[in-house]
């Protein structure tokens, strides 16, 4: 299985999904939205289109398990494993905000071996393929030269499915906020780790992931010089439930701030 050629087929096809998020999102009503857990939407067209995803997948590769966000997980145990979020971002959608984003990845052995971020709203096609560099809309991308945390533009996500952990947050957000630049809040990781892949950001972190969150994204920031890990500063980072990424220079300051300020024991015995 040849990963360069697999993405060259699958990228046109996310493209075809997104055209179609992009034209629900126009006349979408909230009303339309299902509530799956405190915090948490689902609707129709994250339905369709990981039906529609997951169908271009297997035709292109099919000797592969997968877990997506919205349907049932089959073949766990194949080396091979689909990874796709159909809509990263499903809250902003809902509430009419244009920040959303595909995210499909395929795992060969639990690691992230192809990665895609399709920014619907501005058309922004963030892919990699393991050990062939970063890219956005065909031109290479890398990740931040930024050596001091006062410098550093930094992108999070809140805990919203659970507020067992909001103090530690706090106390960390408080940190960041006293000693960076500035921090953003996007609502979707897939983005958050694109834009840290390409620049934009340098560095994101956030806990009580999924797979489906961070499988596509931290193979980009990786291909295009970055550090991803989990709070220990490990590589379980996909089903861990925590992640930084990084360019090079940062990661081990901010794991440190992340390490004396957060319970990231409980949040690896946490169940969302």
């Amino acid at each position: 299985m040849e990963t360069q050629k697999v993405l060259e087929k699958l990228l046109p096809e996310v493209e075809k999904v997104g055209e179609f998020i992009n034209k629900e999102f126009q006349t979408f009503s909230r009303e339309k939205a299902e509530v799956k857990q405190q915090n948490d939407l689902v609707s129709y067209v994250d339905r369709k289109a990981e039906e529609m995803l997951s169908e271009k997948c297997f035709k292109i590769f099919g000797d592969a398990g997968i877990i997506r966000e919205e349907g049932n997980d089959k073949n766990l145990d194949k080396e091979f494993l689909w990874v796709i979020d159909p809509l990263d971002g499903t809250n902003n959608f809902v509430h009419g905000i244009p920040i959303f984003s595909i995210s499909v990845a395929l795992l060969q052995n639990k690691k992230p071996v192809l990665g895609i971020v399709y920014n619907i709203p501005l058309k922004e096609m963030f892919y990699a393929t393991l050990g062939n560099g970063a890219y956005l809309n065909g031109k290479k991308i890398s990740t931040t030269d930024t050596k001091d945390l006062s410098e550093a533009m930094v992108a999070t996500g809140f805990p919203f499915r659970s507020q067992d952990f909001v103090e530690d947050y706090v106390k960390m957000l408080a940190y960041f906020m006293k000693n960076s630049r500035a921090i953003r809040r996007m609502g979707s990781a897939a983005i958050d780790l694109a834009y840290v892949s390409a620049g934009r950001f340098d560095f994101f972190f956030e806990a009580h992931l999924k797979p489906w969150d961070v499988a596509a994204g931290s193979l980009l920031v990786q291909e295009a010089g970055g550090i991803v890990s989990d709070y220990y500063g490990k590589d379980d980072y996909i089903f861990g439930k925590t992640i930084l990424a990084s360019n090079k220079h940062l990661h081990k300051n901010v794991l440190n701030v992340i390490k004396n300020t957060y319970n990231a024991s409980a949040i690896r015995n946490f169940m969302p």
